[in-house]
């Protein structure tokens, strides 16, 4: 109750007492790590206390400022959004080590707070991986029980007994499992929605339905957006005035087990992540290279560090130049030659490491442990 400005500081102060109880509670830790920052307020002051009290060293993981995400709800000037600049300078200064996900991060950090940083990419866990035919099959099954547009389209299968989804058949006799034949391309999409408008455009815009009628060897198109935010059922409201023959668009809610499975056995992936502050790099796209899938992925200053153009996957600036990769990537779908195949081709060469071995090749040395 009460002002806005009142909720906030008594918000503030509530959450500085429990996470300061709770610091205090554990037995005496060597480090203290703030993963993901932001929220830094005001984890990042009580940490310190924290440290302090302990005699343990403070590592701060900077993944963003929360200043730049403030400003976007009121702007670079407000009062709130000055005072939450100085204090991530200040108790930014006050670490002991920085983590960040970019080397422009590491840049910006130096230069206008002062705070040396050691760059660590994001990197992807080690289930998130290709998924084997057998389990995208099981997959869509489960899915088609609830959304449609996992299901077949049309009658023709292996045998008169296989079970079909509208990507993949199982033969009931030697339980083998094969693509569908003209199965329709899968693209992903994970977001917060907050900003849809780019993809949305795509899909409403009648030129990928006009090609296929011309005579395009353009798939049908399945669109499936996972995750949750605040504007959710706006664009669910959007989509549902929206009526195509070869487009169908799914928001289906995914078991945590089962996101990177579908991740695995999507065609390509969009990412729709715009950083507040320009430094980060979107943890969807880290998840989608780590299942060797190639992105379309909006523009921002340091993109690059992740996203490849024309390497493994493309950028994109606005909704037109969106569709016209859509249609250059898919035609002759499902071939195994052109751009789609290629960039999976060199995601699967480049063997990146994954999140335990980033760690250890550069924390660990940062904190002087060999072991």
């Amino acid at each position: 109750v009460g002002p806005k400005l009142f909720q906030y500081v008594l918000k503030v102060l509530v959450q500085s007492v429990q996470l300061l109880y709770t610091l205090l509670s554990i037995d005496q830790p060597s480090y203290i790590l703030l993963q993901q920052n932001p929220p830094g307020l005001p984890s990042i002051a009580v940490a310190w206390v924290a440290g302090l009290w302990w005699g343990s060293k403070l590592i701060l993981d900077w993944h963003n400022y929360g200043y730049t995400i403030m400003s976007l709800s009121h702007g670079r000037n407000h009062p709130l959004v000055l005072i939450a600049k100085w204090y991530e300078k200040l108790f930014g200064r006050l670490s002991d080590y920085n983590l960040c996900v970019t080397d422009a991060m590491r840049k910006d950090l130096w230069v206008n707070f002062k705070i040396k940083a050691v760059t660590l990419y994001d990197k992807p866990a080690s289930y998130f991986k290709e998924t084997p035919l057998d389990l995208q099959h099981n997959l869509y099954m489960k899915l088609a029980k609830d959304y449609e547009p996992f299901k077949p389209r049309y009658y023709r299968a292996v045998s008169p007994s296989a079970d079909r989804s509208a990507f993949t058949e199982r033969d009931g006799r030697s339980g083998s499992v094969v693509r569908s034949r003209g199965r329709p391309a899968l693209l992903i999409s994970s977001t917060s929605w907050t900003d849809l408008s780019a993809l949305t455009s795509v899909l409403s815009s009648p030129d990928y339905e006009r090609f296929i009628k011309e005579g395009a060897e353009l798939p049908a198109l399945v669109c499936v957006i996972t995750g949750k935010g605040p504007l959710k059922d706006y664009y669910n409201g959007l989509i549902q005035n929206l009526h195509f023959q070869h487009i169908q668009i799914c928001t289906p809610w995914l078991e945590a087990e089962d996101y990177p499975l579908l991740l695995g056995s999507a065609d390509l992936g969009v990412c729709l992540h715009k950083s507040s502050s320009g430094l980060d790099l979107p943890m969807k796209v880290v998840d989608m290279f780590g299942c060797c899938l190639p992105v379309c992925a909006i523009h921002f200053e340091c993109l690059h560090e992740l996203v490849k153009h024309n390497e493994n996957g493309l950028i994109f600036r606005d909704s037109q130049e969106l569709a016209k990769q859509l249609k250059m990537l898919f035609l002759d779908f499902p071939a195994l030659e052109g751009k789609l195949h290629s960039f999976r081709e060199n995601l699967r060469a480049s063997r990146q490491l994954r999140w335990d071995q980033s760690w250890d090749q550069t924390v660990l040395p940062l904190l002087g442990n060999k072991e």
